[in-house]
């Protein structure tokens, strides 16, 4: 916790509105709008655009058990996901026991106006030093999240939502994070066209990568087998 009131009296000293205002309650109705989903299944398409990496795009079956058993299949191979958003959804970042919740104004996101709420895990040991979550009130859903992590540097979701927002479940995911910070999945190398220089890969391997997912439909609530999440060779 030491770190956590290292951080609110920083705060407090740059801008003194944002330690004030204790936002909470806010994010414990996002909390409990996503508790109402305990498993899903969803299809959908996803989309690599990692300059160092070809990954054509392909469908994906995504599938979510509370309280964070998560797992995506790409059909054809491994998906091209760091293993600091390997979650792609809100449920890791809102889900937590303990937290402090602090306001950091008001933006526009998409066109649709949002909260701006800093959130720091209670738990010294969580992989996730800082999120800042983009609410909106009026639907009770994330927009966006900026993660700072421990070990896979900061990264960032953008999320659109349709015919699923009663549930809290986005359309559409934008995840994007530095390439620098990317830690190659198991079976995965990097390819750059012959005669490049090392110093051209080093700038290619700087720049921001992006993943889109694309969900065609959801099966929510109808049970999912432990055994989807099990590790695979």
């Amino acid at each position: 916790m030491k770190k956590i009131f290292a951080f609110l009296f920083f705060t407090q000293c740059i801008h003194p509105n944002l330690y004030a205002q204790d936002m909470t309650e806010l994010v414990n109705k996002v909390k409990a709008k996503l508790d109402l989903v305990n498993d899903y299944t969803a299809d959908g398409n996803l989309k690599t655009d990692v300059t160092f990496i070809k990954a054509p795009a392909g469908k994906v079956k995504v599938y979510f058990k509370k309280p964070n058993k998560f797992r995506l299949k790409k059909d054809g191979g491994i998906s091209i996901l760091p293993k600091g958003g390997v979650s792609v959804n809100m449920n890791s970042l809102v889900t937590t026991g303990s937290f402090v919740a602090l306001a950091a104004g008001e933006t526009v996101v998409d066109g649709v106006n949002t909260k701006v709420v800093k959130l720091l895990p209670g738990d010294e040991s969580s992989e996730i030093v800082l999120s800042t979550l983009y609410i909106d009130e009026v639907n009770l859903v994330v927009r966006k999240a900026v993660t700072t992590t421990k070990e896979n540097g900061t990264y960032e979701i953008a999320m659109s939502y349709g015919k699923y927002i009663n549930y809290g479940l986005p359309d559409k995911v934008v995840f994007s994070f530095n390439t620098k910070d990317y830690k190659l999945p198991k079976g995965i190398s990097l390819e750059f066209d012959d005669g490049q220089k090392s110093s051209d890969m080093e700038k290619l391997k700087n720049r921001k990568g992006r993943v889109e997912i694309t969900y065609n439909s959801y099966t929510i609530n109808k049970g999912v087998d432990d055994a989807v999440f099990k590790k695979q060779d």
